[in-house]
């Protein structure tokens, strides 16, 4: 399965290519900070990657923030941290925002034949 994520330390990155700086483009997902990198190399996309994660932990520790930690299972309807963690790689991986894949997946169940309410 093709897949354009980077995880290091429990977080993960969303990654891209851009053409005209001719750069890959990196941008931490599951959390409200925001976190990017970018590098020439795979290599380099790497360890800016790993930088950008560590300069975040050692950040929260001197200003006595906790750090977030991505799934929280919490995104305006409460659901398991698991189920959250597959709709944000899925979103990731398909180009769309978390909403829109929410919004997908509640089409799809509710396009089927009728559910009993819990």
């Amino acid at each position: 399965m093709k897949s354009d994520l980077m995880t290091y330390k429990g977080y993960r990155a969303a990654i891209a290519y851009d053409e005209k700086d001719k750069i890959f483009v990196g941008e931490v997902i599951g959390i409200d900070d925001s976190l990017n990198f970018h590098g020439r190399s795979i290599d380099e996309l790497e360890n800016s990657f790993r930088d950008s994660i560590e300069n975040y932990l050692e950040l929260c520790a001197q200003i006595g923030k906790e750090p977030q930690k991505e799934f929280t299972g919490c995104f305006n309807v409460r659901t398991t941290s698991e189920i959250h963690r597959k709709a944000t790689i899925y979103a990731a991986e398909n180009g769309i925002t978390l909403n829109q894949a929410v919004c997908l997946a509640m089409e799809a169940f509710f396009s089927k034949k009728k559910h009993r309410a819990y």
